[in-house]
């Protein structure tokens, strides 16, 4: 597992990512169709600290599948009715039905991550936490439901990059918060609070695989490879249906273009400025 101040791998060259994602991204497709076909119901668990990668993993998998069959769950904080419910209740209701795949962003695990850490629960919230996850993951489990937990190890050293490069990145500046930051100043709070869940909730049926994330290019390729080689599955092709011939014309005649709004063709003004001509 990646630690404090953990050396940093040389990053992926990038061809053979390129190459291995795009392959692996091929194996998802057919999955996916096998989940579809077979009616099986997957639960995939992101977890791990800020930075460390678990939405572009998300992005990778997600990217050629289709958005009826697999399912990105990233909730927000909990609402006044919801922090009165049982805490896993919110959850419950996003888990797949026949023929889905779902992805979670973060879930139950806030609990004994973000909630332990900056007080946002009690201790015997957290106590009963540990000891209710296993049970709850075992019913899922033995529902038929097939569980994969990832947590996602990043340094401190990594960490304080990403951030930095986001904080001058305005593209991605939306993903720092305050409650990001604050994993700096209590790295060793939520490294303790990452053990104990470990050791409470890595269970014969529901273990937690964890992903060295110091190159993101490597984690990507890793998690998707392990996801694929963990399920049994029959790699499956969907049905293509034939493209039929275009019948010939019946001679009806639509209204001239000029009647109709048309977006503005931005795009051949930006091909002429990239060429120097800006008139």
């Amino acid at each position: 597992m990646a630690r404090k101040g953990a050396k940093r791998p040389p990053k992926m060259d990038l061809d053979v990512y390129e190459a291995e994602v795009r392959r692996l991204q091929a194996g998802l497709v057919e999955f996916q169709e096998w989940v579809r076909a077979t009616g099986q119901r997957v639960v995939v668990v992101f977890e791990g600290r800020d930075a460390a990668g678990k939405g572009s993993a998300i992005k990778r998998i997600t990217e050629y599948l289709s958005p009826r069959v697999a399912r990105i769950a990233a909730l927000p904080a909990p609402t006044d009715r919801e922090k009165t419910q049982w805490y896993f209740q919110r959850y419950i209701a996003h888990l797949p039905a026949a023929g889905e795949i779902v992805l979670f962003d973060r879930s139950w695990y806030n609990r004994a991550g973000v909630e332990r850490v900056m007080g946002f629960c009690t201790d015997e919230q957290y106590t009963r936490f540990l000891e209710q996850a296993p049970v709850f993951e075992r019913m899922l489990v033995d529902d038929g439901i097939i569980l994969r937990k990832y947590w996602f190890s990043v340094s401190d050293v990594e960490q304080e990059r990403r951030f930095r490069s986001r904080a001058k990145d305005p593209m991605r500046q939306w993903k720092l918060s305050p409650m990001d930051l604050e994993s700096i100043t209590r790295w060793e709070d939520y490294s303790e609070a990452k053990d104990h869940m470990m050791a409470a909730t890595s269970t014969e049926w529901a273990p937690w695989h964890v992903v060295e994330s110091e190159d993101k290019r490597r984690s990507r390729v890793n998690v998707m490879h392990h996801l694929l080689g963990s399920i049994p599955h029959v790699a499956m092709t969907p049905d293509v249906p034939a493209v039929p011939e275009r019948p010939a014309p019946r001679g009806y005649e639509r209204p001239p273009q000029e009647s109709q709004n048309h977006v503005p063709d931005h795009a051949a003004r930006a091909l002429a400025i990239a060429k120097g001509d800006r008139s």
